[in-house]
């Protein structure tokens, strides 16, 4: 241990005793009572400081990474706490969170995603039709000048902008397919350009 951590360690030390005395001077009639309430203040103290200590090992249960570039040949993405899995994809130069969608055809923005990336919802033409669960929506078809995961970068992709109420945007094979490789293992989905 160097100086300046002994020199912490002693200052502590002293602060703490001092804390302490005053604490002990100012509840001197119901010292049981104290002690069992600074007892309980120090084990949710040690419980906090175990688990700041554990978040590492159980960060990745807990909220699992959005997908991992593995040596820039492959792409793992990790499934969701609510099974499906779920990417954040770069459109246009702005962030848009995605559902993996291996049953969708397109790239289907919402409506908000579709402003927020730069395309005007009035100005695009709704001539399409889509079913959904919740009946037939109206959609109209776009290019998207760039989509970017990791560091793969596709120009001129094909989407759709969906006029109904979605509550996000879908990610379907016409980008999915643009991998040579996707497979589905376990609790992985893993893409390989």
């Amino acid at each position: 241990m160097d100086n300046i951590d002994l020199d912490s360690l002693i200052y502590l030390t002293i602060l703490g005793a001092a804390i302490l005395g005053w604490f002990i001077a100012e509840n001197r009639e119901g010292l049981g009572k104290v002690a069992r309430m600074m007892l309980a203040w120090g084990l949710i103290f040690i419980g906090f400081i175990g688990a700041y200590g554990l978040w590492e090992d159980i960060e990745g249960d807990l909220l699992p990474k959005q997908a991992v570039v593995e040596d820039g040949t492959a792409i793992s993405i990790p499934r969701g706490r609510d099974g499906h899995f779920h990417l954040t994809l770069q459109v246009n130069g702005t962030p848009v969170d995605f559902l993996v969608d291996t049953g969708a055809t397109d790239i289907v923005l919402t409506l908000e995603d579709a402003a927020r990336v730069g395309l005007d919802p009035e100005t695009l033409a709704f001539i399409g039709r889509a079913r959904t669960a919740n009946g037939e929506v109206r959609t109209a078809f776009t290019d998207l000048d760039s989509v970017t995961l990791g560091p793969f970068t596709r120009q001129n992709i094909p989407a759709s902008v969906n006029e109904g109420e979605m509550p996000g945007s879908l990610l379907g094979m016409r980008y999915l397919s643009l991998f040579d490789r996707i497979e589905i293992s376990g609790d992985q989905m893993i893409l390989e350009p």
